[in-house]
């Protein structure tokens, strides 16, 4: 992590790129099964997210471990045709500060083209590369 002593901004070449997994809770009602309600719950967070131009934005069924014998299991529960059904939502963001940052930016992102949804995150990667060039910030 990087501190900065003055009140001046990072420049550019300070900034890092990450990779953020964010995990999400989504509600599916009136479905007959767990494999109904795990595609019902993916497609609706597609289109939510492509209707606000976030198309790079993964989306993939969640796991969880099983506390009794560490098993994976699907990240699903339905009772009474409703399903909770545990999504990852897996964005890069480029040109953050630190991993505070860009899991700030993903939230943001993520978390206004789905709207009530709660989300949490997951793991956050720095990875190399990055967009090719670099805008131009007016003073």
């Amino acid at each position: 992590m990087k501190t900065y002593i003055s009140n001046i901004p990072p420049t550019w070449d300070d900034m890092t790129n990450f990779k953020v997994l964010l995990e999400g809770a989504w509600l599916v009602r009136d479905v007959k099964s767990v494999d109904d309600a795990i595609g019902v719950a993916i497609s609706e967070a597609g289109k939510r997210l492509n209707s606000k131009k976030l198309d790079f934005v993964e989306v993939e069924m969640g796991q969880t471990i099983c506390p009794a014998c560490g098993k994976s299991l699907d990240g699903v529960f339905m009772v009474a045709g409703t399903a909770l059904v545990g999504l990852l939502f897996e964005i890069k963001v480029y040109d953050a500060e630190n991993e505070e940052h860009a899991f700030r930016i993903a939230k943001a992102m993520v978390g206004k083209a789905l709207g009530a949804v709660p989300l949490r995150l997951v793991e956050t990667e720095e990875i190399e590369g990055g967009r090719t060039g670099r805008p131009v910030r007016s003073r």
